[in-house]
């Protein structure tokens, strides 16, 4: 059986959020819609996909009267078995990282914290290649190529008609270190981030080292949005081994929380900017 897509997962783990709400066991649901047990189990655990009529059955059954929440969880239903351009390197990347880029493909935006590293969406080809190489560790030259040509091919994002809204806040740590023994490669990432926050739609901002406590020490995440309702977005938690999605909504309003308290504690842009082409100038030539 193949993994279901993160679209399918979102629609499962919101209808099951929905009933658990209304205090109702699955038993309950099958004696008042036209699905059995057994389907709506499948449903929600993303086994299976859900039918429009039945979809409509559970979200009158569960009360929810909102247009666009419903007309998002139908368009999640239709396209729940959808792949994207990134099947194509299914051997290369984790259902994890499947996950991200379909979440980024469907998303309004992403707000993130980034304590080590220049986010994925903001790097270099070189830059990529550089630190993938480093936290893969004993990769094959040609799976670090792939994994490269996903990470830019990823920034399409950023340069379509209606582009994803980036808000990333960077900790002053990861723009200093020198990730390759070609210190263009740093220089080349710096001005390349320079150049995007004159984007409209991409914002960025750098902690200092200087910062007080904040949130931002427990680790680093992604918020991503959606356009219909907030109910619908995820977090993203990241580490070595393993990528943890946060989809309560308590939970993610919670990082978004400790986002707006980095976004409070980082240089306002303009002085970022300048951060940034301070310690460019700084690279070893």
């Amino acid at each position: 059986m193949s993994e279901p897509t993160v679209r399918r997962r979102r629609l499962g783990g919101e209808l099951r959020r929905m009933r658990e709400t209304k205090g109702l066991k699955v038993s309950d649901v099958a004696r008042t819609t036209p699905l059995n047990d057994p389907k709506i189990s499948r449903i929600e655990n993303a086994t299976v996909g859900v039918k429009p009529a039945d979809l409509d059955a559970l979200l009158d059954l569960y009360g929810v009267d909102d247009a666009e929440k419903r007309a998002a969880l139908h368009r999640l239903a239709r396209e729940g078995s959808k792949r994207g351009w990134w099947y194509t390197y299914r051997d290369a990347i984790s259902p994890a990282y499947a996950d991200l880029i379909s979440l980024e493909a469907d998303a309004k935006s992403m707000r993130s914290y980034q304590s080590t590293l220049i986010p994925g969406l903001l790097q270099t080809a070189a830059y990529a290649r550089a630190t993938i190489d480093a936290i893969n560790m004993t990769s094959a030259g040609e799976h670090v190529d792939a994994l490269v040509q996903v990470r830019v091919a990823r920034q399409a994002v950023l340069t379509r008609p209606d582009p994803l809204e980036v808000w990333a806040i960077i900790h002053e740590a990861a723009i200093r270190p020198q990730v390759s023994n070609n210190p263009q490669v740093m220089r080349d990432q710096l001005q390349h981030l320079l150049d995007l926050s004159d984007m409209h739609h991409v914002s960025i901002q750098v902690l200092p080292l200087s910062a007080p406590p904040h949130p931002g020490m427990a680790g680093s995440f992604a918020v991503v949005g959606f356009p219909e309702t907030a109910d619908l977005d995820v977090v993203l938690v990241e580490s070595l081994a393993s990528s943890l999605y946060v989809e309560d909504p308590t939970e993610v309003a919670r990082y978004g929380s400790a986002f707006e308290r980095l976004r409070a504690a980082a240089l306002p842009f303009d002085q970022s900017a300048d951060l940034i082409s301070n310690v460019k100038k700084d690279v070893t030539k």
